[in-house]
């Protein structure tokens, strides 16, 4: 099994360079150089999965799919926990499972470099709304005034959606698969309890209607399929209860299937979500189009829903 710092070093000097080197070639738009490059780095180190994964994106912007598809198999291969999402990567190209391929040990990889900047790069370079919308929907569904004696907060990162509404909550508990981003939950101060774990499990350890409000934001795009999520949270909720998320849409999408798009997220078209609500027992109280980030300088096509659990809908 490789180690953490072999993702960040292949321990031969001169193969990093080479590496360095491709991934500016790469940036710069010279994906040819960058494929060069990065199969020079790997007749030095030939299974270190950045530079595999780097000749993959590359071959792949290149137009060569059978090549980019083998260098991505090789580094799911050098690394089966695919911190470096090749997985993902092989779905892309339909080489794989998508349901399968976003894995816990990538999503836990990924937001475990992230915490550092998190904050300041989602809500300043990508113009991040989340917890704000979450409220405005709230407030539209249930009025500024309520409060809720218990809420839980999936996947609660560094925990800007929780602080949003922590005025209001008397128990917040929150959970996340990064330990790094619970900690700087932890540090923010707004929770009662933290657990990094992921979602449904969280929810599994919850008591049978407990809760009176749910939160994921800028979650859902971590979940293939959210049916298990869905009747998990509307197993947790009292009647009454509240499940506030945000989802990337798919307005171009064929049919009502979840899409993994180029930036390796997914998309949840709204007639997916409403379908899945009602199969759960959860009546959608608002649905509404708003885009919670930016990105290449346009607003991301997203969902804001509000649903309750309602027993008459079971």
């Amino acid at each position: 099994m490789i180690r953490h710092a072999d993702l960040r070093s292949s321990g031969d000097y001169a193969a990093d360079r080479r590496y360095a080197w491709a991934v500016d070639a790469a940036a710069g738009g010279d994906m040819v150089a960058a494929a060069g490059l990065f199969a020079q780095t790997l007749e030095r180190v030939p299974s270190w999965p950045p530079a595999l994964l780097g000749l993959g994106e590359a071959l792949a912007a290149c137009g060569d799919e059978d090549g980019a598809a083998e260098a991505f198999a090789c580094a799911l291969d050098a690394d089966p926990t695919d911190r470096l999402g090749a997985g993902l990567r092989l779905a892309r190209l339909g080489r794989r499972d998508p349901a399968a391929a976003m894995t816990p040990s990538w999503i836990a990889a990924v937001f475990d470099e992230y915490a550092p900047r998190f904050d300041t790069h989602l809500v300043e370079a990508l113009g991040y709304r989340g917890p704000a919308l979450l409220v405005a929907a709230l407030d539209a569904v249930a009025g500024p005034e309520r409060r809720f004696s218990t809420a839980l907060d999936l996947g609660c990162g560094t925990g800007l959606a929780g602080a949003g509404l922590r005025a209001r909550i008397d128990h917040l508990a929150g959970c996340d698969l990064s330990a790094a981003m619970v900690e700087r939950a932890r540090a923010r101060g707004a929770y009662d309890r933290l657990a990094v774990t992921d979602m449904v499990s969280f929810l599994a350890a919850e008591a049978s209607g407990s809760t009176d409000l749910v939160l994921a934001a800028d979650v859902l795009i971590y979940v293939a399929d959210p049916a298990p999520l869905m009747g998990a949270v509307a197993r947790v909720l009292a009647q009454g209860g509240l499940f506030a998320f945000t989802a990337e849409d798919a307005p171009d999408a064929v049919g009502d299937a979840p899409v993994l798009g180029s930036a390796l997220r997914w998309a949840h078209p709204a007639p997916l979500l409403r379908r899945l609500a009602a199969a759960a027992g959860l009546a959608v109280r608002s649905c509404v189009a708003a885009s919670c980030r930016r990105e290449a300088d346009r607003d991301v096509p997203g969902l804001v829903l509000v649903l309750a659990r309602d027993d008459g809908a079971r």
